[in-house]
């Protein structure tokens, strides 16, 4: 679920559906956002840090991980990604902003 700041930029993304993806957001080391999808997401995000995920944050590495949506089915959250990646960098910055940090550990 997402919070009311964040429903105001997100404008149109589907709601949770049942599925066991998620949308996350990384923060990289160079203050750029990286959106992604996965079922896995604490593994997922291990994956980033140790160089193994998206050829961007191999680039740019990730610091901190929030989760947009849970709960949604792959294609849901295909949709949804698709939908976020194409916010500004504004948008994105006050996204983060409204999320929780995600836990790793």
């Amino acid at each position: 679920m997402v919070s009311a700041e964040a429903s105001t930029i997100l404008n149109g993304l589907p709601p949770d559906d049942g599925g066991d993806w998620c949308v996350y957001l990384i923060l990289c080391s160079n203050g750029s956002f990286y959106c992604g999808i996965s079922n896995r997401p604490q593994a997922r995000f291990a994956a980033h840090q140790a160089g193994k995920g998206a050829k961007y944050t191999r680039m740019h590495k990730p610091l901190l991980m929030r989760l947009l949506y849970t709960d949604m089915s792959y294609r849901t959250a295909l949709r949804a990604e698709k939908q976020v990646k194409k916010l500004k960098a504004g948008q994105k910055r006050m996204l983060w902003a409204s999320l929780m940090d995600f836990q790793t550990a």
